[in-house]
């Protein structure tokens, strides 16, 4: 089960193009994306009402999907406006239409009820295209469920063992996370104080390696799955902690993770810093370098992920630890969405 009544980021802008028809699951549910000739984007249930013929396979006639099979055609809406072998149209000839907005060069999507789509409610990602800030991101593949990165990027206690060459230094783990809950945002901070710069420090802040720093891990989780990291550094003492950043350098990672199926996830994500805007390349070294990163996580995920799926019921529950903190309130929030969403539907079912 997943929450319903939120948006999801379904694709990159660029990933949704004209003229061409696209399949991507989401929740569960496969989706047709395609864009009307005005180029904005539209998102149908990927199937003919007739004999459940994909519509991804079929042709874009204009605004309209033309299935392949029989040459049942759909509007914008998901109502079928031709059927070559009669003329009359039943009512029920119609499949889903989802709302999809775009912003912040993303695609989104609501899966729930669309009379509660509402745009202000889009999760702000304002740095992907803020003047003040450089961002570059992609799309990952990740083979496990959503909340599996969730975990992981609420705990970065992993840095030091994952992402050695990268993100990660000893110094992480031994050092102590605070763990607030505002409503359903979760907010973890961790400050790793008068220590040796990582790899990754080094390079996109100029930092050397026999230099300390002040360094700040302050993450925010916001259902149904959007993880946002104001990261960074700065020279130990120059009051970094009391807000004064001047003498460092301070990045965002920015992630949507949006599920595909119980075990698969698409991960958007980006990296975005407001430090040398004029240069593209330090653009291009920050994404590498976290890109990096991000493929050894989907190796530890995909294996917790097989083990899950190997050991189904049988497997003994695991053992929290104190930097599980974060995770664990997250799940909670995404645990009472479910039941408040399923007493929604109970009511209606009832009244």
């Amino acid at each position: 089960m997943f929450p319903r009544n939120y948006w999801y980021v379904a694709a990159w802008d660029h990933e949704v193009r004209r003229q061409e028809l696209s399949r991507r699951t989401i929740c569960n549910e496969p989706i047709v994306f395609y864009r009307r000739e005005d180029g904005a984007p539209v998102a149908l249930e990927d199937r003919c009402c007739h004999r459940h013929m994909p519509l991804s396979d079929g042709n874009l006639r204009g605004d309209n999907v033309e299935c392949i099979y029989h040459g049942l055609t759909y509007d914008p809406s998901g109502t079928c406006i031709h059927i070559p072998s009669q003329k009359t149209i039943p009512p029920e000839a119609r499949v889903r239409s989802y709302p999809v907005m775009e912003r912040y060069h993303w695609v989104w999507i609501w899966m729930g009820d669309p009379a509660l789509a509402d745009p202000d409610k889009i999760e702000d990602f304002h740095w992907m295209d803020d003047p003040g800030w450089r961002a570059k991101g992609e799309k990952l593949d990740l083979p496990g469920n959503y909340q599996l990165l969730v975990d992981n990027l609420l705990d970065l206690t992993h840095l030091q063992f994952v992402h050695p060459t990268t993100l990660g230094t000893d110094a992480i783990a031994s050092n102590p996370i605070t763990t607030e809950r505002e409503g359903d945002l979760v907010r973890v901070t961790r400050w790793i104080l008068d220590s040796p710069p990582p790899p990754f420090l080094q390079k996109a802040g100029g930092f050397r390696p026999d230099e300390n720093i002040d360094r700040w891990q302050i993450i925010e989780f916001t259902p149904p799955g959007f993880v946002r990291l104001d990261v960074g550094g700065a020279r130990a003492g120059t009051g970094a902690t009391e807000g004064d950043r001047s003498q460092g350098v301070t990045m965002r990672n920015l992630n949507a993770i949006t599920p595909e199926t119980d075990t698969t996830t698409h991960y958007f994500w980006a990296q975005a810093h407001n430090f040398k805007l004029d240069d593209p390349t330090v653009t291009d070294l920050v994404f590498r370098q976290v890109h990096t990163a991000f493929l050894e996580d989907l190796f530890v995920i995909g294996h917790q992920q097989g083990n899950l799926s190997a050991f189904g019921d049988d497997m003994p529950p695991g053992v929290d630890f104190n930097q599980d903190a974060g995770g664990l309130q997250a799940r909670r929030v995404i645990e009472r969405i479910l039941a408040d969403e399923q007493a929604g539907v109970n009511l209606r079912a009832t009244a």
